[in-house]
């Protein structure tokens, strides 16, 4: 029922001028599924209330719940069609009352954990595009048929959403923000291994992919927790920060979806903070990541970090150095060539990288794994502390092309798990001593000593020279088939 509730949304949004790809469709139906959860949520607590002899206070104004302006029933619980807006009367009451109201919630909230404050910041930044006042009736018939009481329905609907997520991919993506694969995310926090008591920090939280993996993995790696570990893990292990008003929506509802009530994601950017200012209590146990590559960042900006440089994943790999605590452990995703660049910054980098923290593990990812990139990754895993001694190199190798319709899986990336534990050797991975890097470019190229290939690195010349070809080829074949027209 919830699939298929999923295909009808995104069936009537198709219809819709203002929503042209997954990208808006996404965004539509997560405001609308917010709101259906925040009644849910308020139903739950104010029979809680009820059931101590409490009286609940509303965080929502009557006029404003799902049930009286979204979802009016009557006595036979079906769709009372006397009392339900629809056409422009709901279109003018959603975008000049229901959003304002919403959006005012920010300066009322007490502070920026709270659902007041996810309430304001959600309909501050996005708007409703649905503008045929029927076709939003039509979707949120559909949203009122979804649940959300059981843990049941809520995992249903989690994965629903991850498809939904997937799928959306690279829509209209830019500054080299890519759908992280579940399978990379899973093989990160299985290796950084957090533990329930720990904070859990992902700064460029994207759809929150790496802050519901590790939730599920503190689940189920601890089947018996007691109340006050499932209230840690509630109220204060998992931190974000998210600059984008799209992504930050679908990781509040991402969070949520996966068992968070009032997730602790901040809607702001994060390289706007100077790394002088961060504070002992400001810092981490763990932090996962995949900051965005490719963007480029003001100068004002670069401020704030001793090593000034515009590529945005530099700046965040600067900005989690400092975020972990001493000891604390990190699985952070980076583009292959920081390990090899010659540039100021880069060698600055990876300078600090070595002497600050312990460099144990590298993953080098094939082609593919982030579908539509155009560029290899690696993952960095690091703890803060220490000097790096040696460094364990695994080449991921899943025996095919990956692509689209050939995603990275789970399997694929088992034996890296399993070896990492022990640092073994075998074809794909080894070891490096960190005294035999030169400490003239500190570079940590992955150059696999034991028959893998060597990643080789064109120069932009030969890449030009390539693309001037390729060009040739095709005016040729142009002309060939103009001829024959």
């Amino acid at each position: 029922m919830f699939e298929q509730a999923f295909r009808n949304i995104d069936d009537i949004l198709r219809k819709e001028a203002g929503c042209t790809t997954e990208l808006d469709y996404t965004e539509q139906s997560s405001w609308l599924l917010f709101l259906k959860y925040l009644d849910g949520f308020e139903q739950d607590k104010a029979m809680e209330a009820g059931l101590a002899g409490k009286e609940y206070d509303f965080i929502l104004s009557r006029p404003y719940h799902w049930e009286v302006w979204a979802a009016p029933k009557g006595r036979d619980g079906k769709l009372d069609h006397n009392k339900a807006k629809t056409g422009d009367d709901l279109r003018d009451f959603v975008n000049q009352k229901l959003f304002p109201y919403l959006h005012g919630f920010r300066q009322r909230a007490t502070g920026a954990n709270t659902i007041e404050y996810k309430i304001g910041e959600i309909f501050g930044e996005i708007k409703n595009e649905i503008q045929s006042g029927y076709n939003l009736r039509e979707i949120i018939d559909h949203i009122d048929e979804l649940r959300f009481r059981s843990q049941t329905e809520k995992h249903e609907l989690s994965h629903l959403y991850e498809a939904k997520i997937r799928n959306m991919g690279n829509a209209g993506r830019n500054g080299g923000e890519y759908y992280t694969p579940r399978p990379l995310i899973r093989a990160m926090v299985s290796v950084v291994a957090p533990q329930i008591g720990e904070r859990i920090y992902d700064g460029a939280v994207g759809s929150a992919g790496f802050l519901c993996e590790a939730f599920d993995y503190l689940q189920k790696a601890n089947p018996h927790r007691t109340t006050a570990q499932n209230k840690a893990l509630q109220t204060s292990t998992f931190h974000g920060k998210e600059k984008k008003s799209l992504a930050y929506v679908i990781a509040i509802m991402n969070m949520i979806l996966h068992g968070i009530e009032a997730p602790n994601i901040i809607h702001t950017n994060t390289l706007t903070e100077n790394l002088a200012d961060i504070q002992e209590r400001d810092r981490f146990d763990v932090i996962l990541a995949n900051p965005p590559f490719g963007g480029k960042e003001r100068k004002e900006i670069q401020q704030n970090f001793p090593i000034r440089t515009g590529e945005t994943a530099y700046l965040f790999l600067q900005h989690f150095i400092k975020m972990l605590k001493a000891g604390g452990r990190a699985g952070v995703v980076i583009k292959n060539t920081f390990l090899s660049n010659t540039d100021h910054a880069s060698i600055s980098l990876r300078k600090l990288l070595l002497e600050s923290c312990k460099l144990h593990t590298v993953l080098d990812c094939p082609s593919g794994t982030f579908q539509g990139a155009g560029v290899k990754t690696v993952v960095l895993f690091f703890e803060k502390g220490a000097p790096t001694r040696k460094i364990w190199y695994y080449q991921l190798d899943p025996g095919r092309n990956l692509g689209k319709t050939n995603p990275l899986n789970d399997d694929d990336i088992a034996e890296f798990v399993k070896l990492q534990k022990s640092n073994a050797d075998s074809l794909k991975s080894w070891s490096v001593d960190a005294k035999t890097v030169d400490a003239a470019n500190y570079d940590l190229s992955v150059k696999n000593p034991n028959g893998g290939e060597e990643v080789a690195h064109r120069s932009p010349q030969a890449i030009m020279k390539e693309i001037a070809a390729l060009d040739a080829e095709s005016a040729k074949l142009l002309a060939s088939i103009k001829a024959l027209l």
